[in-house]
């Protein structure tokens, strides 16, 4: 994890994650942050970095330590796994209809 781009990125990601997780809708956790609805969705795309303040309040809302919102290292894994599938794909390595039951049989 090298840039300040790929961070936001995760912490995005990240965020995402835990909010959905909890249930709740974009709209719901900015009435709790007391932030727009668009500065959330920059924050999640990992367009924006979260302030300390709004940080803080993250943390309470979501119920969670700092350390389980930074916790992140294995959406990096996910993004390898996710390539990996995409190039294979790509590349006609795997049989589509088959992937694409077993997409549906997990789903």
């Amino acid at each position: 994890m090298g840039n300040n781009l790929e961070i936001k990125k995760l912490l995005g990601q990240r965020i995402k994650e835990l909010r959905t997780g909890k249930g709740l809708t974009q709209e719901q956790l900015t009435e709790k942050l007391n932030i727009g609805q668009r500065t959330l969705s920059k924050i999640e795309r990992g367009n924006a970095f979260v302030s300390a303040e709004t940080l803080a309040k993250l943390l309470t809302a979501l119920d969670i330590g700092i350390d389980e919102l930074f916790n992140f290292g294995y959406l990096q894994e996910k993004e390898i796994l996710k390539e990996e599938l995409i190039n294979a794909i790509r590349d006609e390595q795997v049989d589509i209809e088959t992937l694409y039951r077993i997409y549906k049989a997990l789903k």
